[in-house]
């Protein structure tokens, strides 16, 4: 099955929740073929990760990460094509007089250049993105 979903820091942390969302994990469920995370969703969880005290619940989300995630998830590089498009997109919001959060930038032009729908709870952070398709799992 060829990749379909790019999913934001919220997906990937919504499963180890003490109470998860049952429309995100039949989704997570449903597609686990055509899902794929970014470096920088890989950076976000396990900066959120490290910054815990050493704790069960930091061991958990370690072990959740290495053993669930790392494994069975591709991960997408912010590479030359999604730098270039950052580049340009940023570019064309502060034309508008808009300013776009750098790490979601990043993680739009990951979903872009790869032809995936972005999926994350947090439609507000994206929709400004030229051309980024989008989804909510937690609705």
């Amino acid at each position: 099955m060829t990749l379909k979903y790019l999913l934001d820091t919220n997906l990937l942390s919504e499963p180890i929740n003490p109470n998860p969302n049952p429309a995100v994990l039949a989704n997570l469920e449903q597609h686990q073929q055509e899902i794929a995370t970014a470096t920088t969703v890989w950076h976000e969880l396990t900066y959120g990760c490290d910054r815990l005290p050493p704790s069960k619940k930091r061991q958990a989300i370690i072990r959740y990460l290495n053993e669930v995630i790392a494994p069975s998830l591709p991960i997408l590089p912010y590479d030359h094509a999604a730098a270039t498009w950052h580049g340009q997109e940023r570019a064309r919001l502060e034309a508008l007089g808009q300013t776009a959060p750098f790490v979601d930038s990043q993680i739009a032009a990951i979903a872009k250049v790869n032809n995936l729908i972005l999926v994350t709870r947090n439609l507000p952070d994206y929709e400004r993105f030229d051309g980024i398709l989008l989804e909510n799992w937690f609705e």
